[in-house]
């Protein structure tokens, strides 16, 4: 048999643009055994009607004198019409799609995962003085106006960081800044018991340090999910992460309890403290800022996330970002403050449903102050199930073809006006049981604004997140403090917390509406004067 007119079948396994794609070839030196190959592919007699399946098992019998190259073919090869099903072979835009199973074990994911064990520690340490006052007053004496200002005095460190945390993330990038975060809230953390028995100032400083310190979790979350996930999977990622942030709500609100019982009043303190050195231990040794910078990553998946972020937004390849950002040029744009009214809304109802709640079901419902944390807790687990759930559709959408700006307002929308629905079907409940299923709905739905503004800040600022996060966040901040506050004087003033629940409700409709005139998916141009 003519050995031209059989390399003219279409044999997808032996042609050179198949052995060119990064699903098959891992390595730069694996290239130059290209051409032999062919050429002893061509020799083949029965090569006619190949299929991929015998064209593998041929192409490694004259491998035979490389066993390196074969382990590589066996990993990296992978020809079958399988591979069709599951995305993994260019589709018709000429990229790639990850295929579940890639996904789930690649560096990516690791990197995610992380910061999702960050994030949660960042909760937990924050939520275990809500479990301790009760005790700590009791001890030391303590009036309630009094704890309440100890539990406040972390928003204080809270309110001044996010924006001096964002620049910094955004010059430095988020490993290195996240590390010294991290480090810092959980040194925080750990000296609070010292600080607590020796003097109410001491105290007070380590919960604002605390404060301080978590301010830079967020941005770094941001940047580095911009660094390492393409457009099509960022939605995924951050409920991946956010999952982790609602669930150490949970974490610090059930297992607070249990540690003391075991090791005091501090136990929790010492325990999270100590959690959060090994966290850093394992984010300097396993994680790199960038995935050109991994040495662990595979050539494969380097290339799927460069290949599939837009040039644009390619965040590493820029020079660093100037220390002082245009703030009037940010604040300038409109889409800038439909972030921070999203933002503003978002921990207005969080904070108040995180605080109030287990007041709510006990002044309400009547309910036993221990069931009623119970009820409030529950809610979280439910936030973190949907939240990644919201991400999954999102990421879907776009890879359909909807735009990215139309995508980010759908999810925004359902995590505002099904709150807002639902925190009305709550004032209506008669039973704790009703009141506790409308919260968790509200909670539930409220994790798909993580897919609208959270994700939306890498889309208009790549080079800006950090910093465009930390304006949104202190005033994220501003609105929590005012709502939490203001929850307290509405009720004594109105006498009634569903009045503050349909105040609340309304807020939602509004910032919602203002999110969809104002907002967009598309990257604005905060270095130019010209409007973008």
């Amino acid at each position: 048999m003519n050995s031209t007119l059989c390399l003219s079948r279409p044999i997808r396994s032996f042609s050179l643009a198949s052995f060119q794609n990064r699903k098959f070839v891992e390595a730069k030196q694996f290239k130059p055994q290209l051409t032999s190959c062919l050429i002893e592919s061509s020799k083949l007699k029965c090569f006619g009607s190949v299929n991929s399946r015998t064209g593998l098992r041929a192409h490694q019998q004259l491998r035979d004198d490389s066993g390196e190259s074969r382990r590589i073919l066996s990993r990296r090869v992978r020809v079958s019409s399988n591979d069709a099903q599951f995305g993994s072979l260019p589709n018709k835009g000429g990229t790639e799609s990850s295929s579940f199973a890639e996904f789930i074990t690649s560096e990516r994911v690791k990197v995610v995962a992380m910061l999702a064990l960050a994030l949660a520690l960042c909760n937990a340490d924050r939520v275990v003085m809500s479990v301790a006052i009760v005790p700590l007053s009791l001890a030391h004496g303590w009036s309630r106006s009094f704890s309440g200002i100890v539990q406040s005095s972390f928003l204080w460190g809270y309110l001044i960081s996010p924006i001096a945390g964002g620049t910094l993330v955004d010059y430095y990038g988020g490993k290195v800044v996240m590390a010294w975060g991290v480090t810092l809230w959980s040194l925080a953390t750990f000296l609070t018991p010292w600080a607590a028995e020796n003097s109410l100032w001491a105290l007070l400083f380590a919960r604002a340090m605390l404060g301080v310190a978590e301010g830079v979790a967020l941005p770094c979350m941001n940047n580095m999910v911009a660094r390492w996930f393409p457009p099509t999977e960022r939605a995924r990622a951050v409920a991946m992460a956010m999952a982790g942030f609602q669930l150490g709500n949970a974490i610090g609100l059930t297992l607070s309890p249990i540690l003391m019982s075991q090791g005091g009043i501090f136990g929790p303190f010492v325990i999270f403290g100590l959690c959060g050195f090994l966290w850093v231990l394992v984010w300097l040794s396993a994680t790199s800022s960038t995935p050109d910078r991994s040495s662990q990553i595979s050539k494969y998946e380097l290339d799927y996330i460069m290949n599939k972020r837009p040039k644009s937004h390619a965040v590493e390849n820029k020079p660093k970002t100037k220390m002082i950002p245009p703030f009037r040029r940010l604040l300038s744009k409109m889409p800038t403050w439909s972030l921070i009214v999203a933002n503003s809304m978002h921990s207005w109802g969080f904070f108040v449903i995180l605080s109030w709640m287990p007041i709510y079901f006990n002044s309400v419902h009547h309910v036993d102050l221990r069931q009623a944390a119970w009820f409030s807790a529950v809610p979280w687990s439910m936030m973190a199930l949907t939240g990644y759930l919201a991400g999954l559709w999102s990421d879907t959408l776009i890879r359909n073809g909807t735009s990215i700006t139309l995508t980010r307002k759908i999810m925004q929308s359902i995590g505002f006006i099904g709150p807002a629905i639902a925190l009305i079907g709550l004032t209506a409940a008669k039973s704790p049981s009703t009141a506790s299923a409308w919260l968790s709905l509200a909670v539930g739905l409220k994790a798909f604004s993580h897919c609208g503004f959270l994700v939306n800040l890498q889309e208009i600022a790549p080079h800006y997140s950090g910093v465009l996060h930390g304006i949104s966040n202190t005033a994220g901040t501003f609105a929590a403090i005012l709502g939490t506050v203001g929850a307290g004087f509405f009720v004594e003033l109105v006498g009634s917390f569903q009045g503050f629940l349909f105040l609340t409700s309304l807020l939602y409709f509004l910032a919602a509406l203002f999110y969809n005139i104002f907002s967009t998916g598309e990257r604005v141009n905060f270095d130019e004067t010209a409007v973008s």
